[in-house]
């Protein structure tokens, strides 16, 4: 198969079989002339970003009903988003989130640019999200290269290198079949292919509309590919929270710095393990709860949790009465532990 019939056959199979998705133009809607909207691709793929599509769809549509435009949600207060955003993980997104919304309205009247020299100028926004919403919003022919992608390129090519020392000969592999015509919708079926029919384990290879060409399924090493160096084994680090309670049930909690681990979001007040630092946040008798355990993206954490009553101003952060349900997930099963602990106390 050549280039172009392959793009061709990948072209005809998203037809018949495109994922229903919130934020996606099924391609018969937009074959009868329906645009894309640009505010939703961009949201929909910072979303997507380490987090999967059943993960993000909810707060996809928690976002939109809130702030339905990017006007909308470059005007929202940082708290409110990123109270939203809790439990998707990779805080930063969201501070990148609201600083692309602003930059969007300020530089470019609340309409996102149609190049890929000024998406990648916008915050937060890397050569895959600009390369996204170029291909898949305004149909410029920009080559999308995700996980997905990957792998289909390293199976339909036989690949052998290991990512991510292959990465280059993939993104490559992919601009050869990006073809002039519809690129946003290939992007997709390329994506579409990779998470129901090229998946990880078990590939569907009999019902691929890549079967003939693909490299990997006539050496029977689809399963095999993309080969992956080992990885590393994550550092372990430790640090204590410490949760008080004042008689009246209210615990405290506070802000934490803009930048670094959990930024921007509210929780339980915390040493050095997260670079914040600092002696206990009130003047109590502390004693242990145990530990809770998480792991974000390059180490494990495991956090000592210490618990007092007390009425005693704090040093730093406030009492609050009624604990927020969106609290990140760290900071929840913390604050669980504690209160459990603190009731048995």
């Amino acid at each position: 198969m050549r280039d172009d019939e392959v793009s061709a056959a990948l072209l005809a199979w998203y037809d018949g079989h495109a994922r229903v998705l919130p934020w996606r133009t099924a391609p018969a809607d937009r074959a009868a002339g329906v645009q894309p909207d640009p505010y939703r691709v961009w949201l929909s793929e910072v979303m997507l970003q380490q987090t999967t599509v059943a993960a993000v769809r909810g707060y996809f549509l928690r976002f939109t009903g809130r702030w339905p435009d990017v006007a909308a949600l470059a005007a929202a207060a940082d708290p409110e988003v990123m109270a939203e955003w809790a439990g998707l993980g990779y805080y930063a997104r969201a501070r990148n989130l609201l600083a692309c919304a602003r930059a969007v309205v300020a530089r470019h009247d609340g309409r996102f640019p149609q190049t890929l020299a000024e998406l990648r100028a916008l915050p937060g926004i890397g050569p895959y999200t600009a390369a996204a919403v170029a291909a898949i919003a305004f149909d410029l022919p920009a080559t999308v290269v995700d996980g997905n992608v990957e792998r289909v390129m390293a199976r339909l090519h036989g690949v052998e290198v290991p990512l991510p020392a292959a990465k280059p000969v993939l993104v490559a592999l992919a601009e050869t079949h990006t073809p002039a015509a519809r690129p946003g919708d290939h992007a997709q079926a390329v994506m579409d292919l990779g998470a129901t029919v090229c998946t990880p384990r078990k590939p569907a290879c009999g019902i691929c509309p890549l079967w003939q060409p693909c490299a990997a399924r006539a050496a029977g090493t689809a399963a095999d590919l993309p080969r992956k160096r080992a990885k590393p084994a994550k550092p372990v680090r430790q640090g204590v929270v410490w949760a008080a309670f004042r008689p009246d049930g209210a615990v405290l909690l506070e802000d934490r710095p803009a930048r670094g681990l959990l930024g921007g979001m509210l929780g339980l007040p915390g040493d050095g393990w997260d670079g914040a630092g600092g002696p206990a946040p009130v003047a109590a008798t502390w004693h242990a709860a145990g530990e809770v355990r998480h792991t974000f993206t390059h180490f494990h954490l495991i956090l000592a949790v210490q618990i007092a009553r007390t009425s005693a101003a704090p040093l730093r952060g406030r009492f609050v009465r009624a604990v927020p349900a969106d609290l990140p997930t760290l900071m929840r099963k913390a604050h669980d532990l504690a209160a459990a602990a603190i009731a048995s106390h």
